[in-house]
């Protein structure tokens, strides 16, 4: 009897996206692509940002490892190779020729800074945009609780990266006020315990979902009630 094969390992790498860049949007790409790049291989981030100079033994204070100049030189190209190719499929199709040009990931980064970061003029203009997009938001009385607070997370968190961070009881309040009528009275009392000027605003979001599911049970009750 012949023995059984082994049973092949099943890869549990979970395959990654490249974020893609946006006109105007290069400060939230640029936290995006660093923390792609530190899960990809860290070692990209340093040719990105100092070229590709030789690696150094991070465990020896000699100096570089001990290994043929060849070597390196090689090691070198091979990580500054795999950091263009990532920069370049972060970049829509219609702008990749723009970009031919580049010589290395470091220069590649600046290009891409260059013409997606936009002048001090139209980061002002970013800013006070999502500052109405804060003072208009509105949650439909059909839009679900998870749906508004990844909306009005997402303007927060702009907001902070333009540095127009809006304070805990700021943002707190305008959330509450900007829910449905159903909730009211949840808001209301929320509203008027202390603490909410300190409260984050994902804990206000964990405490709203524990009165979510009695609202729902309250209005299909009423439904029930009324034309059943």
């Amino acid at each position: 009897m012949s023995e059984a094969e082994p049973i092949p390992p099943t890869s549990s790498v979970t395959a990654l996206r490249i974020p893609m860049i946006k006109k105007g949007e290069y400060d939230l790409w640029s936290m995006k692509m660093r923390q792609y790049i530190a899960i990809t291989d860290h070692i990209l981030w340093d040719i990105i940002t100092n070229g590709d100079q030789a690696t150094t033994d991070p465990t020896s204070s000699s100096g570089p490892v001990s290994a043929p100049k060849t070597s390196l030189a090689a090691n070198a190209r091979r990580n500054n190779e795999k950091a263009l190719n990532i920069l370049l499929s972060a970049i829509p199709d219609r702008h990749l020729l723009s970009f031919h040009d580049a010589a290395d990931a470091r220069t590649l980064w600046s290009a891409i800074k260059a013409r997606f970061g936009g002048n001090e003029a139209s980061k002002k203009m970013q800013k006070n945009l999502l500052k109405q997009q804060f003072e208009t938001f509105t949650i439909g009385s059909r839009e679900e609780l998870d749906s508004a607070y990844e909306r009005f997370q997402n303007i927060l968190s702009m907001l902070e990266l333009y540095d127009a961070k809006v304070s805990h009881e700021d943002a707190n309040l305008k959330f509450l006020r900007s829910l449905p009528s159903v909730w009211h009275v949840v808001a209301t009392m929320i509203r008027g315990q202390p603490g909410l000027d300190e409260l984050e605003f994902d804990d206000l979001y964990n405490n709203l979902k524990v009165y979510e599911h009695e609202l729902k049970g309250s209005q299909r009750q009423y439904f029930e009630t009324k034309y059943c």
